[in-house]
């Protein structure tokens, strides 16, 4: 079960009320340097845009692929552990903008875990410490430590 703080809202949808949420300036800034950081092929400079400028909780030798999209608002909510990677063209999202409502919730990700490529990380959820998540994977729920899941929806995977 995600771990989430609901927030309901009245009149037009919630997206269209999202600068009521979070600055339209801490948005464009966000936005600049996660796109900096998607491209950048020094994986130092990516942990440290994370960390200096986002608020991100990256540890020690986190590296994070190619054209990995981390939430644009609310990135002080993702936390990754030590010497885990995050595979390419993968999105972190602590945020969820709906119809009558939008959800917040921390994506703590733990150490030495192995997200594949192209894998969706949804708010609220937590993996834990060695858990591998294969790539196309939609993470929607908690991964135990250790686990090996994948899948839409997200199941548990048997090793070979």
């Amino acid at each position: 079960m995600r771990k989430l703080e609901r927030y309901p809202v009245q009149g037009r949808n919630a997206l269209r009320q999202i600068y009521r949420t979070v600055s339209p300036w801490k948005g464009v800034k966000n936005f600049i340097f996660i796109q900096i950081a998607r491209y950048c092929p020094s994986l130092g400079l990516k942990n440290w845009i994370y960390r200096r400028i986002l608020g991100m909780n990256v540890g020690k030798d986190a590296a994070f692929g190619l054209m990995v999209m981390v939430d644009v608002f609310f990135p002080e909510r993702i936390t990754v552990g030590d010497n885990s990677v995050i595979g390419y063209n993968t999105t972190i999202l602590a945020h969820e903008y709906l119809i009558s409502e939008y959800r917040l919730g921390d994506v703590r990700i733990g150490a030495n875990v192995m997200i594949g490529a192209n894998s969706t990380v949804l708010p609220g959820v937590t993996i834990g410490d060695n858990a591998v998540v294969a790539a196309g994977s939609i993470v929607h729920k908690d991964v135990a430590p250790g686990a090996f899941v994948g899948g839409n929806p997200l199941r548990d995977m048997k090793k070979t």
